[in-house]
């Protein structure tokens, strides 16, 4: 797992071309690769680099986004199909319930995460695992994680789950302990296909259903009962 945070002459460029910072040099390096290859006269060789290079830069693409409702809902945290919605245990306290909505990224979906709620953040545990395939059930026990709590102004107890996929080896998560966040706030993103777990407290209705395609930082998942 990752928190530092990237350089800023990286977070300006990332800015500008609307794509992650950790995307900005990897992106960068096979670009510049393949115009040395075609420097040489590796025509071919060199634009299928470049090419390479550019979907590289399209995986890390970081849109902006604002949700449109804030108060009383639960953002998605993740683009993605939701591929889980069940009763779960919420992660710090085995005697509360909840519903677990899991939400897959495949290598295609914007891979940013976002902030669910507007919150304070508690607590940041990451726990290695394995990497298995991420749109399995049984990913959210055994994989490489990093689980978030997080209290909102009305000191309920939201968590979520940065969950790593069979390709995914690397979680940014830019949080620490005491942080204020916004909703839809960006902090963070896991690599080529992987998941989110979020941990819907009782006091929530499931807004989702199963299948059903998702956008961090637009997609409500959750609302609040009257």
């Amino acid at each position: 797992m990752i928190r530092d945070e990237p350089n800023p002459i990286i977070t300006l460029i990332a800015r500008a071309f609307h794509i992650a910072a950790e995307g900005v040099m990897l992106s960068s390096l096979v670009v510049i690769g393949g115009f040395v290859l075609v420097a040489f006269g590796l025509k071919s060789g060199g634009l299928a680099v470049i090419v390479l290079g550019v979907a590289v830069a399209l995986f890390f693409r970081d849109p902006e986004r604002y949700p449109s409702a804030s108060e009383g809902v639960i953002i998605s945290g993740a683009d993605g199909k939701v591929t889980d919605i069940v009763d779960a245990t919420a992660p710090g306290d085995p005697s509360r319930s909840c519903k677990r909505v899991s939400i897959f990224m495949s290598p295609l979906n914007v891979h940013v995460n976002r902030a669910p709620v507007a919150s304070e953040v508690m607590s940041v545990e990451h726990t290695p695992g394995e990497f298995r395939a991420a749109f399995g059930d049984e990913a959210s026990e055994h994989n490489e994680r990093n689980t978030i709590l997080l209290r909102d102004s009305a000191g309920r107890v939201h968590a979520m789950a940065q969950v790593a996929g069979y390709l995914a080896r690397r979680i940014v998560c830019r949080l620490r302990v005491h942080d204020r966040i916004e909703s839809g706030q960006r902090i963070g993103l896991i690599m080529f296909g992987s998941r989110i777990d979020h941990f819907v407290p009782p006091e929530y209705r499931v807004a989702v259903a199963l299948g059903e395609r998702v956008q961090a930082g637009r997609t409500v998942i959750g609302e609040l009962e009257e």
